[in-house]
């Protein structure tokens, strides 16, 4: 395995030296510091009480983008067709894990979820792998049966078989904020793949359906929906959470109090440094930062869409699926978590991506933006196709093609 990735042609190395599409990487490198530093002001007063240390959140959170960065650099070497024959066995590594931290000894329970896996000081949380694997499978099953889920009801309801019993387990965790955004990013790749109208609206109205139930079944989460409609009803109780986060955003006004400023990271807004990040931003940046930080996540989220533009015109349809998929991932979590916080959709522990405290989503989301640096590489370069696979022998000399960037 070495030997083949010392061999394969990568964007780190060749005649053109680093070869990286600039501007996506500009704009999550952008959203990384700007997260370094929002952490860092939002973890003060939480870290310096908890563990003497005002910096404590920010030095471990550094050492997560270091890993991120690491690991992205690793991603940068292995050709998109090893992930492609690969699908397969990370669809079970993702069924594994998810079970596994559901095993009483092995998942750590935190605020009442099962979500993590320990490894020392270290937590890892499944889900957030899960929800790339199921990415890639799903882009490897598009491809293998592409008519068949254009044609056939068979071939469209076929890739649920799968979907539905990694939903059950992560409602089992329960995780309903990693659910909605994997099954959501999984129908936008389906519709994408060529799926006709009618059975896409069939599908739409029974997850519409899906969610409604679910709702309803736990008492927990219909609360919480009761609470945002009306999160003023109960400022003390359940309704708390939110409405420090409005507070905190009223706070701000156009240009902030100021970084580093906040009063609502002093004890008032639970989890300003994970799930409520962007509104101590907003408190401390003021609407303008705050929207500054939406153009700039916004750029790299379409940046990822059009990636996977551009691999579909390169005829590399696998590159293209995962690219989307990645970009639906990001938006969706995004939109979610930014709802959340201005108090348009119920309260859901997901982190924003890039930005929020948390070392499983960041080497995650680390490793996904250099999956999509990999192929837009590949579409740009034209070294692979939707008829080809590789073997070591295939890269035992530096391609010989090479086309401009042109973009």
């Amino acid at each position: 395995m070495l030997a083949f990735l010392r061999q394969a042609p990568s964007p780190l190395y060749g005649r053109r030296g680093v070869d990286l599409d600039f501007p996506m990487l500009a704009g999550c490198l952008a959203l990384l510091g700007l997260g370094l530093v929002m952490i860092t002001s939002a973890s003060s007063e939480v870290a310096a009480v908890n563990s003497g240390n005002p910096l404590y959140h920010m030095i471990r959170h550094l050492i997560y983008v270091v890993l991120g960065l690491g690991a992205g650099a690793a991603m940068l070497l292995v050709p998109l067709s090893f992930w492609q024959r690969m699908d397969w066995m990370l669809l079970l590594a993702a069924f594994g894990l998810l079970i596994l931290v559901l095993l009483p000894g092995i998942g750590r329970e935190v605020n009442g979820s099962m979500r993590w896996i320990g490894f020392g000081a270290f937590n890892v949380q499944p889900s957030e792998l899960a929800k790339v694997f199921v990415v890639i499978y799903l882009a490897g099953y598009l491809v293998r049966r592409q008519e068949e889920v254009r044609e056939s009801l068979w071939g469209f309801a076929k890739p649920f078989l799968v979907l539905l019993p990694m939903a059950f387990l992560l409602l089992l965790e329960p995780d309903f904020g990693a659910t909605v955004v994997m099954m959501g990013a999984a129908v936008a790749m389906l519709f994408l793949g060529g799926v006709g109208m009618i059975r896409f609206s069939l599908l739409v109205i029974a997850a519409v359906g899906a969610v409604v139930v679910l709702v309803q079944t736990q008492e927990y989460r219909l609360q919480r929906l009761i609470t945002f409609t009306d999160p003023w009803a109960d400022q003390y109780g359940a309704g708390y959470q939110l409405t420090q986060a409005l507070i905190a955003f009223g706070r701000g006004e156009w240009f902030g109090v100021g970084l580093g400023n906040s009063v609502q990271k002093q004890f008032y807004l639970p989890e300003a440094h994970t799930d409520f990040v962007f509104s101590v931003l907003a408190e401390e940046l003021g609407m303008i930062g705050a929207l500054a930080t939406i153009a700039l996540f916004a750029f790299v989220g379409v940046r990822a869409l059009y990636i996977g533009l551009w691999a579909e015109k390169a005829r590399q349809f696998f590159a293209a699926y995962v690219a989307w998929g990645l970009a639906f991932l990001w938006l969706g979590q995004f939109l979610i978590n930014v709802g959340v916080n201005v108090g348009l959709l119920p309260t859901k522990g997901l982190t924003l991506p890039f930005l929020s405290y948390g070392g499983s989503s960041l080497v995650v989301t680390c490793a996904s933006m250099a999956l999509l640096l990999r192929i837009e590489w590949e579409s740009r370069t034209v070294l692979g196709s939707e008829d080809t696979e590789f073997d070591e022998s295939d890269f035992a000399e530096p391609s010989a093609k090479e086309v401009a960037h042109g973009r």
